[in-house]
C-alpha cells in the first residue's frame, strides 16, 4: 500500500540543511498553476553518477513506465480517451482567437483531464466540468473539422452523468453509481457473488480480479482480463516491448527474473506468474534501480479488488537508506512493542526492506499526483512468507519542502510561533521519518486470523488500512527508542509532527473539499478518522479546537496524551483489521471519517482563499535522451527539464497512445 499524497503539500515546511549538495542550487521547481493545482519539476540528483548499464536500465524501464499511460485514463472512465482526444485535436487545431476565453477556458479544462488522468478530479473524485458551453464546444469542434463521439457530450457537461468515480457513500450500490472502468452490467450483488465464488483459499491464493474488467454477456457474469491480446493488450505489448530491452541490463540474476516474470504475466494474464513476479521482485535487495510496473493499488475499484495501472522507475539514495536500514533493522522490536494485542502480532517479522529512493520517471497512477512512499506487495500472503519493499521517495520530497518554502501557510494555521519554530526546524524530518515508519513497519505489522482474507472489510478497507499504518508510525514517533536510533534529535522533536497531523485532519485538509461535501477519499478519510477520534475521546482535555480573534486553532495541551489515544486507536484498528470486522469498520468510518463541519469548513476556506495557494501539487517528467553509437548501442543517456506541462502531455498522447477509444 503507498500513502498516496504528501499530508497537504503546501504545508510541508523544510530543514534548511536537507538539501543533496548533487541538487542544483537555483532550480524552478514550479512549472504551471491552473483551478486547486500546482505543477513543478523534480530534480534526479545523482543519475550522472550511475553506470553506462544503470543508466540504460533506467531508460529502457522508463519507457516502459510510460507506455500504460492510456491504460489509466480508461480506467477511470470508460468516455476518459474519447473527451482527451477531442479536447487535444481540438486545442491543436482550433480555427479561433487562441488568446480569447474559451479557448483559455478549453486549455484549464485540458489541464486539469491531463492532471487527474480523466474527468474526475484525482483527490476528491466528484466530476468536474467545463467552464466552456456546450454549444461553443460544438462549434469550435465544427469549424476545426473535430470529429467526436456524441456519447461524450452529456457525460463532459451533465452534472447528473457519471458524477463520481469512485463512489464510497453508505448505503448505494457502489459499483452501479461509480463512473471508474472495472465493471459494466453488474451490480455490486452480482460482483461480490462473482468474487466470492472464485475466491482463492490455498497457502498461496491468486489475487482473483487483479487484472480484469468484471463484465456481463448473456447473463452470465465474465473477467475481461488484461494481457497481451486480451483487454488493453495494445498498450501492453509495447509495455512488454520495453521490458525485454532493459532485461539484458538488469543488475542481478533475481531483477532480471523478476522483469522475466513482469513480461510473462504481461503476456498470458496468469496471476500465478503475477505472485511470482512479486516474489522476485521482493527478493531483489542487491539492485540499485528498481521499479514498479502493472496493476498494482486498488483504491479507484470501488470493491477493492482491481488494481490501476501505475510506473515508477527509481534508484537507490544509498547515503539516506542509512535511516531506512535502522527501521527495518527494528522491525521486530517496533513489532513486539506496538500496542496490539498480542494474538494479532507477528511471531516473526520477515524480509521488511526499506530504503530511500530518487525517482526517475512517474507514470500512470504515479502521474503527474504521486505518493511520497511505497510498500510493496499488497498480498498478504507473500508478505508475511518472502516479506515487503518499502521506500521513501526523497527528491519528490525535497520538491514539495522547496516549493513550499515563505507561502504563509504555517503562519495562518499553526497556533503560535513556538509550534511554528519547532515545525520548521524538525517537520522535514519528522515527516520523513512518518512516511518511513507507515511504509517499513506500518503496513508490514500485524497479521491476519485464520480464514480472514484481505478483502473482509470491503469498500472500507482502504480506509482502515491506511489509518493502522499512520498510526502505528505516529505512536512510534514519541518513543525514545526514536532518540536511541539516532533517528531524532531529541524527544521533543514529534511534538511538531502531531500537531501538524493533528491539525490536518480536524481542519487544513478540508481546504481539498468542496463546500457542502463529505469526505470521500480514502486517505482524506483516514487522517479525518485518527483526528477526530482522538479529539472526541480527549476526555482530559489532552488536545482542542480553540478559538482566538475569530479564528479557530487546534491546541495540544498534552502531547503524551495523544500519543495514549494514538495508541489505543491502533489497537482497535487492528483487532478490526485482524479479525475482519467489517460491522466495526463501517461504524469506526462513519462515526468518525466521513462528516464535516460546515461552519469550520467555510472558516478554512476562507482563510486559504486569502493565502493564493494550490492544494493539490503534481509534477513534469524530466526528458531522458539517449546517445547511440554507429552499430546503435547506447552510449549515455541524458536528462533535462525543460519540457512544460503542456508540452509534456501533448507529447505522451503523441507517442504513448496506443489504445482504441473504447475497451
Amino acid at each position: 500500500m503507498k500513502k498516496n499524497i504528501i499530508i497537504l503539500c503546501a504545508a510541508i515546511a523544510v530543514l534548511s540543511g536537507c538539501q543533496k549538495k548533487e541538487q542544483q542550487a537555483e532550480f524552478n521547481y514550479s512549472v504551471d498553476k491552473f483551478y486547486d493545482l500546482e505543477i513543478l519539476r523534480y530534480q534526479v540528483p545523482d543519475f550522472d553518477s550511475l553506470s553506462l548499464q544503470q543508466k540504460t536500465l533506467v531508460y529502457y524501464l522508463s519507457e516502459a513506465a510510460l507506455q500504460g499511460r492510456d491504460i489509466l485514463f480508461d480506467q477511470n472512465c470508460r468516455y476518459n480517451l474519447r473527451i482527451r482526444r477531442a479536447l487535444e485535436a481540438l486545442y491543436t487545431g482550433y480555427q479561433g482567437d487562441k488568446n480569447g476565453e474559451d479557448y483559455k477556458l478549453l486549455e484549464k479544462y485540458l489541464k486539469r483531464v491531463w492532471f487527474s488522468n480523466g474527468i474526475h478530479h484525482h483527490y476528491s473524485e466528484d466530476k468536474f466540468l467545463p467552464e466552456f458551453t456546450e454549444d461553443w464546444f460544438r462549434k469550435a469542434c465544427a469549424d476545426a473539422g473535430v470529429k467526436y463521439d456524441e456519447e461524450i457530450i452529456p457525460v463532459m457537461f451533465d452534472p447528473n452523468v457519471m458524477p463520481k468515480r469512485t463512489n464510497q457513500a453508505a448505503g448505494q450500490d457502489l459499483v452501479l453509481t461509480s463512473a471508474g472502468n472495472y465493471y459494466e452490467g453488474v451490480t455490486q450483488a452480482e460482483a461480490e457473488a462473482y468474487y466470492a465464488a472464485h475466491k482463492d483459499n490455498s497457502p498461496e491464493p491468486l489475487w482473483i480480479g487483479l487484472n480484469s474488467k468484471l463484465v456481463k454477456e448473456d447473463g452470465v457474469v465474465k473477467e475481461h482480463v488484461y494481457k497481451v491480446g486480451g483487454m488493453y493488450g495494445e498498450a501492453l505489448s509495447k509495455v512488454v516491448y520495453w521490458l525485454e530491452k532493459a532485461l539484458p541490463y538488469a543488475e542481478t540474476e533475481q531483477q532480471k527474473l523478476a522483469i522475466e516474470k513482469m513480461i510473462e504475466f504481461n503476456k498470458t494474464g496468469d496471476l500465478k506468474s503475477f505472485n511470482e513476479y512479486c516474489i522476485a521482485w521482493v527478493k531483489d535487495l542487491q539492485s540499485q534501480v528498481d521499479y514498479v510496473n502493472g496493476f498494482t493499488e486498488v483504491y479507484s475499484d470501488p470493491l477493492g479488488i482491481t488494481g490501476s495501472w501505475e510506473s515508477m522507475v527509481n534508484f537507490k539514495d544509498i547515503e539516506a537508506t542509512k535511516r531506512t536500514q535502522i527501521i527495518s533493522e527494528n522491525a521486530q522490536w517496533f513489532e513486539d512493542h506496538s500496542t496490539t494485542d498480542k494474538k494479532y502480532k507477528k511471531e516473526e517479522v520477515k524480509g521488511v526492506s526499506a530504503k530511500v529512493i530518487t525517482a526517475a520517471i512517474l507514470g500512470g497512477d504515479c502521474y503527474p499526483a504521486t505518493p511520497i512512499g511505497i510498500n510493496l506487495p499488497n498480498a498478504n500472503w507473500i508478505r508475511k512468507e518472502y516479506g515487503s519493499k518499502s521506500v521513501t521517495i526523497d527528491n519528490l520530497m525535497h520538491a514539495y519542502n522547496e516549493a513550499a518554502k515563505g507561502n504563509g501557510f504555517n503562519e495562518e494555521f499553526m497556533i503560535d510561533d513556538a509550534i511554528r519554530e519547532q515545525y520548521n526546524q524538525y517537520g522535514a524530518m519528522c515527516g520523513d521519518l512518518h512516511t518511513d515508519l507507515h511504509e517499513c513497519v506500518g503496513h508490514g505489522s500485524g497479521k491476519l486470523m485464520p480464514g480472514i482474507t484481505k478483502d473482509a472489510l470491503k469498500e472500507h478497507a482502504s480506509t482502515i488500512e491506511e489509518s493502522r499504518a499512520d498510526l502505528f508510525g505516529l505512536y512510534y514517533m514519541a518513543d525514545p527508542k526514536m532518540v536511541e536510533l539516532g533517528l531524532l534529535p531529541n524527544g521533543d522533536a514529534y511534538k511538531c509532527y502531531y500537531y501538524q497531523q493533528m491539525m490536518n485532519g480536524l481542519m487544513t485538509q478540508l481546504v481539498r473539499i468542496e463546500p457542502g461535501k463529505n469526505v470521500e477519499e480514502a486517505h482524506m478519510r483516514n487522517r479525518q478518522l485518527i483526528a477526530q477520534w482522538v479529539l472526541q475521546h480527549a476526555t482530559n482535555n489532552e488536545v482542542a479546537i480553540v478559538e482566538r480573534d475569530g479564528k479557530h486553532y487546534l491546541q495540544i495541551n498534552d502531547y503524551e496524551g495523544v500519543r495514549r489515544l494514538y495508541g489505543e486507536l491502533l489497537r482497535e484498528i487492528q483487532r478490526i483489521t485482524s479479525e475482519g470486522d467489517y460491522a466495526a469498520a463501517a461504524e469506526m468510518v462513519e462515526t468518525y471519517a466521513v462528516k464535516v463541519d460546515q461552519d469550520l469548513h467555510r472558516e478554512i476556506l476562507d482563510r486559504y482563499a486569502h493565502l493564493n495557494l494550490a492544494p493539490y501539487k503534481g509534477f513534469v517528467n524530466p526528458v531522458y535522451t539517449a546517445e547511440y553509437d554507429k552499430e546503435g548501442n547506447i552510449t549515455n543517456v541524458t536528462l533535462s527539464y525543460t519540457e512544460g506541462y503542456v508540452e509534456q502531455h501533448l507529447r505522451y498522447s503523441r507517442d504513448y497512445s496506443w489504445l482504441p477509444d473504447a475497451n
